[in-house]
């Protein structure tokens, strides 16, 4: 079973510096308190093959994940998908569109599929993912337009 969770946000800055900001999985820990470290593990600027690990707290449960960037077109587009074997798994992407005066509306979206016995649960992690999307959305607005 999969499904898919999506938020829209805009923030206030140019697609350029937004695009910056979210093509650096490293920033992730600044809009998504489930994940308590990760690090780029791969050489030179992000780009597709750029592969983060990390680890994350969803429901008490600490996990290690590893995602590779499969798609990455400056300043409008990135894809991700997730390369460790988890119960649950993720792959989505940042679509980024300039909205005027220096705004930018970015959509998050994340498909998550269950593996064995993550069948039994993912829509769980669905309907929570769902729940909490409009403030993850904020969370990535405030981040953006917090650094420096």
């Amino acid at each position: 079973m999969a499904g898919q969770f999506d938020v829209v946000t805009e923030v206030d800055r140019p697609i350029e510096e937004v695009f910056a900001f979210l093509a650096d999985g490293e920033n992730d820990p600044e809009f998504s308190p489930r994940v308590l470290e990760i690090a780029k593990t791969t050489d030179g600027p992000a780009g597709v093959g750029t592969v983060y690990r990390s680890t994350v707290k969803d429901a008490g449960i600490k996990t290690r994940r590893e995602f590779r960037i499969t798609g990455f077109d400056a300043p409008r587009r990135i894809r991700w998908t997730e390369t460790s074997k988890n119960l649950v798994t993720g792959e989505g992407g940042y679509d980024l569109e300039p909205v005027g005066d220096g705004r930018t509306r970015v959509r998050l979206f994340n498909t998550l599929t269950g593996h064995g016995p993550g069948k039994l649960i993912v829509g769980a992690a669905l309907k929570a993912a769902r729940k909490e999307a409009d403030d993850f959305g904020k969370r990535i607005k405030t981040a953006v337009e917090s650094a420096r």
